[in-house]
């Protein structure tokens, strides 16, 4: 805490403080004056020289040459042509160069970025639009309950291809909506030249992915979200960066450092990148106006900050182990510079935009990482529940039905400090990622190529699959977290796995799309799944279990395979047992009263065997539950509120 507050107290006496200082994107890169005069600028400390080409000087490399200032800056000044307009024009190609060397460079702030099709390097483009979007509608209040779509453009659609801003703004916002989820975030926006990297190797840090179309097309996307009550979170890779050379920021002053450590602590082994330098003025410069940058020119909402382990620690997560040992967390091995930029980070967001959202995607249980900043805590207002899709996943793999641990399942979903929101989840696009697979595909596997026709009787497969998948998803939802994520399309049990185009596959779109058109029919029983998702969806927005405080567990019987627990005066009740139904099955309850089952996963219309009466009612005094059904056959998942 002492060292963030030197560094905000360095700010202010050197940079008038932190506003201006994260509003540097309007100063650095290319600016245009009120009278279309272009001032171009960079930090390139160790470089000797610097020069501008592009299309407007016919790519002479040696006739716009930048002035070198203080402290490893560069400035040139581009008077307007004689008929007053810019001398660079909207959509033209610039680099930046230095002599003696045949590499040409992309500015570090570079707006926009894009790459002919037959080329592997991209070309820094003057995004200067004679009419920008210009958003129409304000941002949504901050939700009480977090529901995320996590979601990456380029796969959204079912056709073989990179799909567009303009296809998900028309084609999968309405279905977010329509889900009852109430934020998205988006994957793979930085820019990134390998389109396989899933956009975790980011070349250009302000500029958003033109593989997906304009930047202006991406804001009307975020303010579409934002008239249908959606915020939009940015998947923020401030960890490490792309070992690019020619477009991205590796030694662009021609320097193994520049933004980066140099030699060894640079270099991160098993993500084969670079690695910030936190402690340079000039580094968090940069990456404070990064953050400034998408919220104020995109209208983000927040960011879910990536690879927050790595940052924390100079061993990178790389061969060490949690056990929850506080000696673990504080010590040498923990990168202060590091700390002090997450901190600085998270306070000036919160500071600038009151409902700013930050996520934390961190495995290592970092202490005080949700504090806030002032009680000496990292600030972020959620982290990832990192350690509950690996249960599932581990469960699926490893045991028989009849095997499942209700304790331990029960203690995954609940192992969180207390006052800490977490983001519960039963998968992300980790699980969905090539060498694993969806959790549908774990439970159905090749039977979903032939079996989840809605005309037929489901065989004992789907059926199991189907009502396991509404289960895990709801225990998770209702049990595991303050907020909950789902990967598009993983809500209708979406088959298979993703892969993105790569030598190794042929350069095959096949698995870079997400079938959206399998729930458009109900023939097929992905619809049911969707239904199921959608429902739970607007439950939990209507009751707020999310919100509340945890759940007071009732029930974790091994023997009987059954949950019980209340929260948010909603109670949840879970028969996982294999081949057991139960009767008159007693259960304890909070408020005394009258009850009534609200969501039922046993439904008809969700895949289920509807047997039970939506029309009873239960009282208490004891409570009892007069079919309790076979749970491998029927979906057993239900909750009931007064």
């Amino acid at each position: 805490n002492r060292l963030k507050y030197k560094q905000l107290t360095l700010l202010e006496e050197a940079e008038g403080g932190f506003d201006q200082f994260t509003r540097s994107y309007k100063s650095y890169g290319v600016q245009r004056m009120p009278d279309n005069s272009l001032v171009f600028k960079e930090w390139a400390p160790a470089a000797e020289a610097l020069f501008l080409t592009g299309d407007f000087n016919g790519w002479d490399n040696f006739s716009h040459p930048y002035t070198k200032k203080e402290f490893g800056k560069w400035e040139l000044h581009i008077p307007p042509k004689e008929d007053k307009t810019p001398a660079v024009t909207h959509n033209s190609k610039l680099k930046v160069s230095r002599p003696g060397e045949r590499l040409y460079r992309i500015s570090p702030w570079a707006k926009y970025v894009t790459r002919h099709e037959k080329s592997v390097i991209y070309d820094w483009v003057h995004w200067d639009p004679p009419q920008p979007y210009i958003h129409k509608h304000p941002r949504p209040q901050k939700p009480r309950s977090l529901r995320i779509y996590e979601s990456h453009v380029g796969i959204a659609s079912p056709e073989g291809k990179v799909a567009s801003y303009s296809n998900f703004t028309h084609n999968v916002l309405p279905r977010i909506k329509d889900l009852g989820y109430n934020c998205i975030q988006l994957m793979a926006i930085m820019e990134h030249a390998y389109y396989a990297s899933f956009g975790y190797q980011v070349t250009s840090f302000f500029a958003a992915s033109s593989r997906f179309g304009t930047p202006e097309e991406l804001k009307e996307l975020i303010d579409v979200a934002h008239s249908l009550g959606i915020i939009v979170l940015l998947d923020a890779v401030h960890s490490h960066a792309s070992k690019n050379t020619e477009d991205g920021l590796n030694q662009f002053d021609g320097s193994d450092s520049c933004f980066f450590h140099s030699g060894p602590r640079g270099e991160h082994s098993l993500w084969d990148s670079k690695l910030f330098n936190y402690s340079s003025w000039e580094v968090l410069r940069f990456l404070l106006s990064n953050l400034r940058w998408w919220l104020e020119e995109y209208r983000f909402d927040g960011f879910r900050f990536d690879g927050v382990t790595s940052m924390l620690y100079h061993h990178h997560g790389i061969g060490s182990g949690f056990s929850g040992d506080y000696a673990e967390y504080f010590g040498l091995q923990v990168d202060e510079d590091a700390l002090v930029y997450l901190m600085l980070a998270n306070h000036i967001l919160h500071t600038l935009y009151e409902d700013c959202i930050t996520i934390a995607e961190e495995v290592s249980g970092m202490p005080n990482l949700c504090c806030p900043v002032q009680e000496g805590g990292l600030g972020f207002d959620y982290r990832l529940a990192m350690a509950i899709p690996d249960k599932w996943i581990q469960i699926l793999k490893e045991f028989k039905d009849e095997d499942w641990d209700m304790g331990n399942i029960v203690h995954t979903m609940t192992n969180r400090r207390y006052g800490e929101k977490c983001i519960a989840y039963a998968e992300s696009h980790d699980q969905a990622l090539v060498g694993d697979k969806t959790l549908a595909f774990w439970l159905m596997d090749k039977e979903m190529y032939t079996s989840m026709s809605a005309l037929i009787p489901m065989n004992s497969v789907i059926d199991r699959g189907i009502q396991l998948h509404k289960m895990i998803r709801l225990l998770t939802h209702s049990l595991g977290g303050e907020g909950y994520l789902n990967f598009m399309g993983n809500e209708f049990g979406h088959p298979e796995w993703l892969d993105f185009p790569r030598v190794g596959n042929n350069e095959s779109y096949h698995y870079a799309r997400r079938q959206f058109n399998l729930v458009d029919t109900d023939r097929l029983r992905y619809w049911q799944l969707y239904a199921f998702d959608r429902d739970m969806n607007r439950t939990e927005d209507k009751y707020g279990w999310l919100a509340a405080p945890p759940a007071n567990i009732s029930v974790k019987h091994q023997g009987d395979k059954v949950i019980v627990f209340e929260r948010a005066n909603v109670i949840f009740i879970f028969n996982f047992h294999p081949t057991n139904s139960y009767s008159s099955y007693r259960v304890a309850v909070g408020p005394p009263g009258k009850y009534k089952i609200k969501l039922d996963s046993d439904g008809i219309q969700y895949g289920g065997h509807g047997r039970l009466d939506h029309n009873t009612e239960f009282f208490t005094e004891p409570m009892e539950f007069k079919n309790l059904p076979n749970s491998m056959l029927v979906s057993k998942l239900y909750y009931l509120l007064p």
